[in-house]
């Protein structure tokens, strides 16, 4: 008997790890099942249109290896890249941004077709794969490297992510306000390399098993006429 109660221990210390390790990045949060969506009407007249140029767009939505991953998988999405924006310090370090003094936040810059997939609809996957509410913080991931933000690259993008947010609180999607930053892009410095494609290139790494693939899979779940592969 004293033989195998040593032997579960080992079992036993793994699970509680990837249980703390959901709890603490806010993984094993619901997504939000209803959700607004910004109608027609709400859009304005400045619409994409058959050969519109790839547009741009800069989300913070806590530890960027989980944003990433979750904007990747999106139809219409041509690239995104792990990186540093809203901050006083150019070409911060990863070591600088984790100290939470130089201001940047952990971000990922998505650059889309806007004939595949429109600016509402990466504000609302953006919305409802995250907790919107909680200042400076994602589960146990503290500091404002990890504040929600979204950087707008136009006034366009500006007046829909702030038609957006307002929505979202008018409908009480979540228990508390939405605290996102909504503030005009600056610059954007990239992550170094370790930290790009970081979820599809540690598929197996601890983290990504018990915090991001469970996020990705839920996401697919929600949004799967638009993923890749769908």
């Amino acid at each position: 008997m004293r033989r195998n109660a040593l032997f579960l221990v080992p079992i036993v210390l793994l699970a509680l790890a990837v249980l703390y390790l959901r709890w603490s990045a806010g993984g094993g949060s619901a997504v939000p099942e209803h959700f607004p969506v910004l109608e027609p009407a709400e859009l304005g007249s400045v619409e994409p249109h058959a050969g519109a140029p790839e547009e741009v767009a800069t989300f913070g939505s806590g530890c960027f290896w989980c944003t990433e991953a979750v904007f990747a998988q999106l139809k219409g999405v041509t690239r995104v890249e792990s990186g540093y924006s809203g901050g006083a310090v150019p070409n911060p370090s990863y070591e600088q941004v984790c100290s939470g003094r130089t201001g940047h936040a952990e971000v990922v810059q998505v650059t889309f077709d806007p004939n595949q997939v429109s600016y509402p609809e990466l504000l609302e996957v953006f919305w409802r794969s995250h907790d919107p509410t909680t200042p400076d913080r994602q589960g146990n991931d503290r500091g404002p490297q990890y504040r929600s933000v979204v950087f707008t690259h136009s006034e366009r993008q500006k007046r829909l992510a702030e038609q957006y947010k307002q929505k979202i609180d008018a409908a009480q999607v979540f228990r508390a306000p939405v605290v996102t930053e909504i503030v005009p892009f600056t610059a954007f410095y990239p992550a170094e390399a370790e930290h790009q494609n970081f979820f599809a290139n540690n598929p197996r790494q601890g983290y990504c098993r018990a915090v991001i693939g469970p996020k990705v899979e839920k996401l697919r779940q929600v949004f799967r006429d638009r993923m890749k592969g769908g």
